[in-house]
């Protein structure tokens, strides 16, 4: 009786805690489909509309937030892809490599993930100026500076758990060091590989500093730039504003409850050791 009435009570928490969680999100999509006469006024803490309309979409796909839309996705895809790529390189040598300050080294590169992009976005600007780069795709490099470290701390947990032995049977069988790398080792470590892609990618599309500084032309903004431009000269129009929200953060949730299991199964056999 007593484990029921704390199951009970466990389940009531966390109930309540996800509600607090995701009522943010709810009343942003509640609210993207009130006119805009009751977004404000008498009408602004109802939780459902009177007077239901779909006008904050409309409008919101005669600006160009499709656009917009693509530019995320193309530079979240090619960030994500080579960041992956060159984090499972690093920390595949970290993991296997025996060398003096490797402790260090980790700490470091988990430290580098936690400068306030404040501090690097004027230098990153400037050498983006210099060379031309502002307004294009190159914005992708500078993003490896937010997703790297934590993909490479994520993924040296999951190939230091590789076996060895494993290695050095293929090398015996003929196998060269890149063949087995890509043939044995990658595959081995996929949960890692898939948590981190799936993270810089939500990173990624996420992003809002960068992007606004070094993609202010209209046509490379990202969508969660083009969200803050959702403005008159004298007003907001926080109808699109919550509409653009909602359609910015359904990709991310789409992936979050598609590969929930991946994502978790990644994160945790990184963390129990065996």
């Amino acid at each position: 009786m007593q484990t029921a009435k704390t199951s009970k009570t466990i389940m009531t928490v966390i109930i309540l805690y996800l509600l607090i969680i995701a009522f943010p999100f709810i009343w942003v999509t509640l609210t993207s489909f009130k006119p805009e006469s009751e977004i404000w006024g008498q009408s602004a803490l109802k939780l459902f509309a009177d007077q239901p309309t779909m006008e904050h979409y409309e409008a919101l796909f005669k600006t160009t937030i499709l656009n917009s839309l693509k530019n995320s996705f193309i530079i979240a895809s090619i960030t994500t892809i080579y960041v992956t790529l060159i984090a499972s390189f690093c920390s595949y040598a970290i993991a296997r490599l025996k060398f003096k300050f490797k402790k260090v080294l980790v700490a470091v590169i988990l430290a580098t993930s936690m400068f306030p992009q404040m501090i690097v976005v004027g230098p990153i600007y400037r050498t983006f100026v210099k060379l031309g780069w502002t307004n294009s795709f190159y914005i992708t490099l500078p993003y490896s500076m937010i997703t790297l470290p934590v993909a490479t701390f994520i993924l040296i947990t999951h190939f230091a758990k590789v076996p060895v032995e494993m290695e050095e049977s293929a090398y015996i069988d003929g196998a060269s060091k890149i063949r087995t790398f890509f043939r044995i080792i990658l595959p081995l470590a996929m949960p890692g590989i898939f948590t981190s892609a799936i993270m810089t990618f939500i990173g990624v599309w996420n992003e809002f500093l960068l992007s606004l500084t070094l993609n202010s032309d209209e046509k490379f903004r990202t969508a969660t730039v083009a969200i803050s431009f959702l403005r008159g000269q004298f007003q907001i129009f926080w109808g699109q504003v919550t509409a653009a929200t909602v359609i910015l953060t359904i990709p991310t949730l789409i992936i979050v409850i598609l590969f929930q299991k991946q994502i978790i199964s990644g994160i945790t056999s990184g963390a129990v050791k065996e």
